[in-house]
């Protein structure tokens, strides 16, 4: 396998699968009468970060992963959404950055060094197969869980297929 197969395929799994999440969302705040707005501020805890900051941070450690395993120009997208509509969006756009990347942009990056903030002031160098293991696919999937939680916890009829992407 490759170390583009083992990169890509893996984020665009959950983005779409967290994109599909999304529109059961919307379906179930028009049928509960629920206002988005409610759903996209909660926490599964006062202390964790809110569904739209989830959902964010999941498209940054997909397309910020991609790039520095490339080697790549660090995408840096603000965070302004305030609207499923709008995180919809911002999840298509980071689909379409990632699947912009080829299998050859990929090649050796498991062994290249790979520098990457862990700080306001303090970075960290790993070889890229450690960073993708140890640091960007757990952050990935730390969000995009809680970002199933948080729905799940509000009611959203959402299960484990649905974060696999197979239902």
């Amino acid at each position: 396998m490759s170390f583009y197969d083992a990169v890509v395929p893996a984020y665009l799994l959950i983005l779409n699968s967290l994109t599909g999440e999304l529109t059961k969302t919307e379906a179930h705040c028009e049928t509960k009468k629920i206002a988005p707005e409610v759903l996209l501020g909660s926490r599964l805890y006062p202390d964790m970060l809110p569904l739209t900051k989830q959902i964010q941070l999941v498209c940054d450690h997909a397309a910020r992963g991609c790039a520095r395993l490339t080697h790549s120009a660090v995408p840096s997208t603000p965070d302004t959404e305030t609207s499923i509509g709008e995180l919809k969006q911002r999840l298509a756009n980071t689909i379409e950055y990632v699947k912009s990347f080829k299998p050859e942009q990929f090649e050796g990056g498991d062994a290249k060094d790979v520098t990457f903030p862990v700080g306001p002031e303090r970075t960290m160098t790993l070889k890229g197969q450690q960073f993708l293991n140890a640091f960007s696919f757990p952050n990935f999937y730390f969000h995009a869980v809680t970002a199933h939680g948080i729905l799940r916890h509000n009611g959203v009829e959402i299960g484990k297929r649905d974060f696999l992407g197979v239902s």
